[in-house]
């Protein structure tokens, strides 16, 4: 697939640009665990199978998808990865999978993740833009690489619950490493299902981060 970067400089088009990137900021602080929703797999209330979360079609949804996929595809064939594509709506959400396309394809992809997932976010706000100027509306998209999210997932849960036993030993609150809205996410939602203790976010980026504390 040939990969076509829009050089369009009128303040128009930068301006559009500059609006997609404030509503994407707008909705990372949504997907903190503050705000009961997320870059979670799914929300606490489900939405029908035909629409989103959002109240999207699901139609609109998968097209949201394949425009991100199209531009991650792009990206792989200028750095020359390989690597396979999936696009799926998840849980009213339109989520873009990069798995390993042959062999040695693994190691070379775990580059577009980056240290504790900070390119995988940058990469992902970029396709969230992508498809912005596309549709005119801001994407909750999902975008992961190599399986990485879920074992973030997996590392963040066994964090969470590290600290709220600590909590609960010591009666006093913790304060864990600057995360992610996605991490965040995570946390909070591990720590929502515990008794005798609760979470919030504290900070700005980059250095935003959770407090675990004993219920009030």
């Amino acid at each position: 697939m040939s990969f076509v970067t829009d050089t369009t400089s009128d303040l128009d088009a930068r301006g559009t640009e500059g609006d997609a990137l404030d509503q994407d900021a707008n909705l990372d602080q949504v997907e903190d665990g503050d705000a009961e929703a997320g870059d979670g797999e799914g929300d606490s209330d489900a939405a029908p199978a035909s629409t989103g979360g959002n109240g999207r079609a699901a139609a609109d949804l998968f097209r949201e998808s394949e425009i991100a996929a199209d531009y991650v595809e792009g990206l792989l064939d200028i750095l020359d990865y390989d690597g396979d594509i999936d696009e799926l709506v998840v849980s009213g959400r339109p989520v873009v999978e990069v798995v390993e396309g042959g062999d040695g394809s693994g190691r070379r992809l775990q580059a577009l993740v980056g240290q504790r997932g900070a390119t995988l976010e940058a990469l992902q706000e970029l396709s969230r833009l992508a498809v912005f100027r596309q549709t005119g509306s801001p994407s909750r998209l999902l975008l992961d690489v190599g399986g990485y999210r879920a074992l973030r997932r997996k590392e963040l849960g066994a964090i969470a619950k590290n600290a709220a036993e600590k909590v609960k030993e010591y009666g006093e609150a913790v304060r864990l490493e600057p995360m992610s809205a996605f991490e965040r996410k995570c946390v909070h939602d591990v720590i929502n299902a515990l008794p005798g203790v609760e979470s919030e976010s504290e900070g700005v980026e980059p250095a935003r981060r959770i407090v675990v504390r004993p219920v009030a």
